[in-house]
């Protein structure tokens, strides 16, 4: 017997309890709360990472022959790397296992998602999950996200670790979240977390359909997950410079023109280096350079975020790019802000147009009792965007069909315009 084979075989080998159970079903003593068990080893043990075409030949067969639902996970580089790609991709199937892939080895995983075909994925927060699982061939039929699944379930706090915890009973160790998983080879803590992981997304799924479908949400949750899953790429940003953090500060155009060639020009840099932009140069010291507009490199130097570490070539390009903006026309300079995409801020509207502030003081209100009454966040009821462009630009006349509608539009799923459809033709009524 193998040393996995004897792990598996005997669940105190990884953790004072088995997770394959399911300890929801049994309730603590009053007024006791047990601590959770520590989750130390993913049950078949840690499996190696699947890096050539030979192996993963091998993940696509086992997991064809697999049944039921996909556990799925991606680790990325973020900080350290440019772009979100995924770095190491985790799966876990009944019938096939644990497989534990690295993108890098193997960049196209289309033939695996085609042997997983129309079965379930279960991911965590799916949205940051899919731009990149995407890039590498795989996208879901249909999925379940158990992060989305607690937020509607009621949960206060939905991580994954969290939601192991209150709702199975185990602590995961998530001291690698954040570290560099572009790292080559990748250190044997940082698999081990990564295949726990998925270890229990199976179990934690069907937990949470269970409580979903006694609190009466379970088509709710079917509807968010069908709409995250058939959702399009989202479009590129618009003048990705404007947001660079500090931005607020910069109020002149000439100032604008720097930031954004500064910012072009670290974003080459960083993209030919594949490195973190960040670690290219800060966006405190574009920020800097822009409120200061120095004229020389001299000048430049002395600032923060472009001291003495900074080589001169550095400190050369940064200027040349500085200058680029300072020679600009009139007419080249970028515009304060970008143009507006629906109502303007809500802090306006009292000066603007007094009735739809009227109207969207009447829809937070109700909005927000409705979530409460029914135990979820107020942006999973219906987003606040949704509800300003409703008030600021409301149908006329302002029936319920119209109201319906005019949600539709804005991407409200059925069950949303269902419960707030009456609520927002009151508000819009008030006002």
């Amino acid at each position: 017997m193998t040393d996995a084979q004897e792990t598996a075989a005997d669940p105190d080998l990884r953790t004072t309890g088995d997770p394959r159970r399911e300890p929801w079903e049994s309730q603590p003593p009053d007024g006791v709360t047990p601590a959770p068990t520590p989750l130390l080893e993913p049950r078949e043990g840690i499996p190696p990472v699947v890096a050539d075409e030979e192996a993963l030949a091998e993940v696509v067969a086992a997991f064809a022959a697999g049944s039921g639902p996909v556990a799925v996970d991606a680790e990325r580089a973020s900080g350290y790397r440019y772009g979100q790609r995924a770095y190491l991709v985790q799966l876990r199937r009944a019938g096939a296992g644990t497989a534990l892939i690295d993108p890098v080895g193997c960049p196209d995983l289309t033939a695996l998602d085609k042997a997983i075909g129309d079965a379930e994925w279960i991911l965590h927060a799916a949205t940051q999950d899919l731009p990149c699982l995407r890039e590498i061939g795989m996208r879901p039929a249909r999925l379940f996200d158990t992060e989305l699944a607690g937020r509607l379930a009621g949960y206060p706090r939905v991580g994954l670790g969290a939601m192991v915890e209150t709702v199975l009973g185990y602590a995961l160790e998530k001291g690698h979240s954040a570290v560099d998983w572009s790292t080559r080879p990748l250190p044997e803590p940082w698999l081990r977390y990564a295949a726990l992981d998925v270890e229990l997304l199976v179990d934690l799924r069907d937990a949470l359909e269970k409580e979903l479908d006694r609190q009466g949400k379970l088509d709710w949750a079917l509807q968010e997950f069908h709409a995250i899953a058939t959702a399009p790429p989202a479009p590129p940003r618009k003048d990705p410079w404007r947001r660079t953090s500090g931005m607020h500060k910069v109020r002149r155009r000439r100032q604008m023109a720097v930031v954004r060639e500064l910012w072009t020009a670290r974003d080459r840099i960083a993209q030919r280096r594949d490195v973190s932009p960040g670690k290219v140069l800060g966006d405190a010291a574009i920020v800097e350079a822009a409120l200061a507009l120095p004229p020389n490199v001299h000048a430049l130097s002395a600032l923060p975020g472009f001291g003495h570490r900074t080589g001169k070539r550095q400190l050369e390009q940064w200027q040349a790019a500085v200058d680029r903006a300072r020679a600009l026309s009139e007419r080249e300079l970028p515009q304060p802000g970008q143009a507006l995409q629906g109502p303007p801020p809500p802090r306006s509207w009292a000066d603007k147009d007094p009735q739809a502030a009227a109207r969207l003081s009447a829809a937070r209100a109700a909005v927000t009792a409705l979530a409460e009454e029914l135990h979820l966040p107020q942006e999973n009821l219906i987003t606040p965007d949704t509800v300003r462009r409703l008030c600021w630009e409301p149908p006329a006349p302002a029936t319920a069909e119209a109201v319906a509608e005019a949600l539709r539009g804005y991407g409200a799923r059925p069950w949303q315009v269902e419960l707030v459809t009456p609520l927002l033709v009151d508000a819009v009524a008030a006002g």
